[in-house]
Parts: C-alpha cells; structure tokens; sequence
C-alpha cells in the first residue's frame, strides 16, 4: 500500500470512530487518496458522502449538514483556490459555534519549493477564525504513523466538538504520488484502529461545571432571544414574568412570555422609554436590529449574556456578567409581563391589519405566509438581509417552527447550500426563504449530481430584480435616487425558471396570493417557488406599517 492511500484510509477510519456520518467532498487530484477512501467508507454505509464541484457550495452544504445535527461534518478539497474557497463557510462556522472539520490536500514540500501547478500557502490560511490548525507530516511507511494520525484526528474531532460551543478546525494534508491506490494492502505495522471502534483518544470530561448567571435580580427585565436556536429562553422569560423578544419574531421560541412584535416595540422610542428595562438577558449574539443595539448600549440598563464558549461577543461593550446557562428566575412583576403583553396584542392586530391591506406581494406578506403554511417540525432556513427581518417584524407566533440563519457573519454566500444540507440533516419538511441576490449567489448549490441525495426543500425566492435591503437603508433615502440603483439596487434581469431548469429544479412562479398559498402546500422534493415584488415600494410599505403600528400603541 502507498503511503497517501495508507493516511486518508486511516484519517477516514478514525473521523468515523470519533462520530463524524457526513462527510462533503469536492474532488481533485492532490486530494485522490482522500476521495478513494471516502468512497469506500460511504459504500460501506460507514459515513454519508456528498459530492460537490464547488467548494465554497460546499463548504456551506457541510455547515448546513452540521448546524442542523450539531455534530462535526468534514468537508475536503484539493489545493490551491480550491482552498481558499473555503473560508467563507470556516468564518460563519467559527463565528456561530458550527463544528467543521476542514481536510485541505496540499503538495508536499519539495513540490511548493518547486513552485507546483495549483499551489500556495496553506499553512494556517483560515488565520484566527479556527479553533485548531494542523499539518500533518507527509506519509512514510516506518512504524508509529498509524498512532500519529489517528491521534491527531481525535485531536480535531474535540477541538471541533468543544467544551461548551463547537467551531471550525483545519488539518493540511500534504500527500504525495502515487496518489490512488496500488491493489496491495502490506504495510510495516498493523493500521487498525483501537478494538470495538473506540477512537484512539478518549478525552475525558474536564469536571468543569457550566457557569450560571448569578446577577439576575430585576422586577422589570427583557429576555433577548438572539435565535430561536437558544433552547430554554421561552421558557425562562415565562418563569421569570420578563417579556421574551427573539430577532425572528415569535417563530421558533416557545413560551406565553413571547413578544411576537418585540421589533416593532422597540423601534418606538416613546414606548421603550415608558417600558423601560432594569436588566436585559441577552441569550446569543444579536446582529440584526438596530433598535436593539440600541437598548444594550443604554447605560442605564444592566446587560447579562448567556453565551457558551470563551468567544463571547459583547453588545455595546456594556455587559455586567456572562455566564453559559440563565441561573435562577427572577423576582416577578405580573404587571410588567402583562403590560408588554397588552402592547403586544394592539400592536399584532394593527400591523396585520395593516398588511392586508397592502398591495400583494411584498416582503412581510410573504414572510408571514411562508411561516403559516409551514407544517408542524419543519426547517425554516432564512436568508440574510431582508428575509430574516421580515419573518421577525411579520411572522406569526410559530414556536414548534425550526429556524437556521447563518448570522456568523451574516454573509449572503453559500446560503442554498447551507438549506440543503440543513434540510438534509434535519430530515422533516424543510422550507427556506430567500432573496434573489442571496439565491443567485449560490446558485451552484443547485448542482446536484444523479449520484447525491436530494433534500425535502421548499426554497422560496422573493425576487424584487437587486437588493431589497438597501431601500430600508439611508442609501435608500430620496435624496440618493441618482446614484442608488446602480450601485445599490443592482438589478440583474435573470430569468430564474430558466437558471433552474439548466439545473433540472422544479420551478413556479407565483402571481396571485392565493396561488402562493396553493404552492407552499407541503409536498417533498427539491423546488423553488418564485415571488415577483416591485422594490421601490418597499421602503413605502415599511413605513406604512410602522405608522399603522405607533398609532395603535400611542395615539
């Protein structure tokens, strides 16, 4: 057996011994050993392969596939770009707790000093933004390799896993030629890994206790549910009588303490003066709203973080304590509850009033209809911009509803394949919404070959022909019309039935509300559902609703 077949048969053998089922790989010539015995793992029914030819697809397919499941994907490439097209994915995975074991295959030394075709500097390429880098040694037969790699493979597997929160690691993998296999199996020491599929390494629990917020005191205090995905903050605020407001709205965060138009309330200056919080417990990393940012960096409102992970973000830079889990209730005020609860309800029934009464389609008319035709358990997966803000200032109360946002970094990148293997992984109906940069931009996530499996995904595509979110913006301001649509609105012209058709997906386009309506009707498979909308009522339509809002709580 040559020695690259030798290391990527063992580096496999030993990522599925640590747990890792999902594997992504873009295929090329350095990175053949690797493709070898990931094939042969997947025939074997050790692992599920997934192949893409676009790395940076799949990168975020990989990101998708271990968001959903929590649990440490690997995604492995050739060398040179192919690389370098991973970082988008290794930034969002390390700025939002996604475990990824990166496998970049790389030339050996004397080749980079030879200046080989498709080569450049792999070693620690991702910067800061993983939570392990290692180059592995190239392959020898000698004794004491087997041990080696297999150690540094459990090594990868809990840097990724982490303590409290996961993220990306990355092992370069120089390999050199012969790179496939040579038929022969003899080696100068046994390759087998430890008896009974146990992994090399057991690393044993460090006996830290998860720390508990120990400030919570206040009568009058806000839960902030930076993501649905922070379990148990419904939950407490309920316990605890502090209302619970979630940047997406009331889909996804269960609890009667939920303020399904928290967005919309603390956008009003004269309301949130007048309900104005002692504490705020912010559960995650906000990145969305303004008017949040706005509340934490009062300096009369305490900040507590329940936040896992020794990379905690800091909110204004005005945080009292952080701690992993909430603590202890808080003294309750039934008043106060009551009366964000009371805001609430006049508010909900004035913006959706509201919205009927505008002209179909717009943003939240479709976010909120999206959201109410979701069956129970499904996978919402919400683009960056404005999809994801108008599930949150629209949507109605959904807390059975799974929603992923890649909010790391917030990037529009990669995101079709973030919903495909998100809805791979979580194996219900799944349904995504998105804008029509977000989709064009990773249209390549719709490469899927007769080899791959196909997620159960609804993806609907708001196309308003540029970015919508800009006419929110002050460069959406009449006073920047002159410039604004070539360099902000971007419009592109693209026929999306037919981009879908070269890509053999299902597509509808939509005219009437009631043929939305008709197509959001759950049905399996991959399809793509398309909104045509006018952006340039967009900005009219906000502020309208914001109007209709502000007379009903305050005259």
């Amino acid at each position: 057996m040559n020695p690259s077949t030798a290391q990527a048969e063992v580096i496999v053998d030993e990522l599925v011994r640590n747990g890792v089922r999902q594997v992504v790989l873009s295929p090329g010539s350095r990175n053949a050993p690797l493709s070898y015995a990931l094939h042969k793992a997947d025939h074997a029914g050790r692992l599920r392969l997934h192949v893409r030819i676009d790395e940076r697809s799949a990168g975020f397919l990989a990101l998708g596939l271990a968001a959903r499941s929590q649990s440490p994907v690997a995604v492995a490439c050739t060398s040179g770009t192919a690389a370098t097209n991973l970082h988008p994915a290794v930034s969002e995975a390390f700025h939002s707790g996604v475990p990824l074991i990166v496998l970049t295959a790389d030339r050996p030394p004397e080749l980079r000093a030879a200046g080989a075709n498709q080569t450049i500097d792999q070693h620690g390429m991702f910067g800061s933004e993983v939570r392990l880098f290692d180059e592995l040694a190239v392959a020898e037969d000698r004794p004491g390799q087997n041990a080696y790699w297999r150690s540094q493979v459990c090594r990868a597997w809990h840097a990724a896993q982490g303590e409290v929160r996961g993220g990306p690691v990355h092992l370069n993998l120089p390999f050199r030629e012969p790179l496939v296999p040579s038929g022969d199996a003899d080696w100068s020491e046994p390759l087998d890994g430890r008896p009974d599929g146990a992994r090399w390494t057991e690393l044993a629990g460090s006996g830290r206790v998860p720390s508990a917020l120990s400030r919570v005191r206040a009568r009058h205090g806000l839960v902030l549910a930076a993501d649905s995905g922070v379990g148990g903050a419904g939950e407490w605020g309920e316990r605890s009588g502090w209302p619970v407001l979630s940047e997406v709205g009331a889909v996804g965060v269960p609890g009667s303490a939920v303020i399904s138009t928290g967005m919309w309330l603390l956008g009003l200056p004269e309301f949130v003066q007048q309900h104005r919080p002692e504490q705020v417990l912010c559960v995650g990393r906000p990145t969305v709203f303004r008017q949040v940012q706005r509340l934490l960096a009062d300096t009369g409102v305490e900040v507590l973080l329940a936040h896992g992970g020794a990379d905690w973000p800091a909110p204004a830079h005005n945080l009292r304590e952080v701690a992993d889990t909430f603590g202890p209730t808080a003294p309750a005020d039934p008043d106060w509850l009551t009366g964000w609860q009371q805001a609430d309800q006049k508010a909900s029934a004035a913006l959706h009033g509201a919205l009927d009464l505008e002209r179909w389609p717009n943003g939240p008319a479709v976010a909120r209809s999206v959201v109410d035709a979701m069956p129970e358990h499904a996978l919402l997966v919400l683009g960056s911009s404005n999809p994801t803000r108008d599930v949150a200032l629209a949507a109605r109360q959904r807390p059975d509803v799974v929603v992923h946002r890649n909010r790391g970094v917030a990037g529009i990148d990669g995101t079709v394949s973030t919903a495909i293997g998100a809805a791979i992984a979580h194996g219900r109906p799944a349904y995504a919404l998105l804008g029509d940069l977000t989709f064009l931009h990773d249209s390549n996530g719709l490469v899927l070959g007769p080899y791959e499996q196909r997620p159960d995904l609804t993806i609907v595509v708001l196309n308003d022909d540029g970015g919508g979110i800009f006419s929110l913006l002050e460069q959406g301001g009449p006073e920047h019309s002159e410039s604004f649509e070539r360099i902000f609105g971007t419009p592109h012209g693209t026929d999306l039935g037919q981009l879908c058709a070269a890509h053999g997906v299902e597509h509808e386009l939509v005219r009437q509300q009631s043929e939305f309506v008709e197509a959001l009707r759950w049905r399996p498979g991959l399809r793509v559902i398309e909104v045509r909308a006018e952006r340039s009522a967009l900005r009219s339509v906000h502020e309208r609703l914001q109007t209709a809002v502000r007379s009903a709580l305050l005259g």
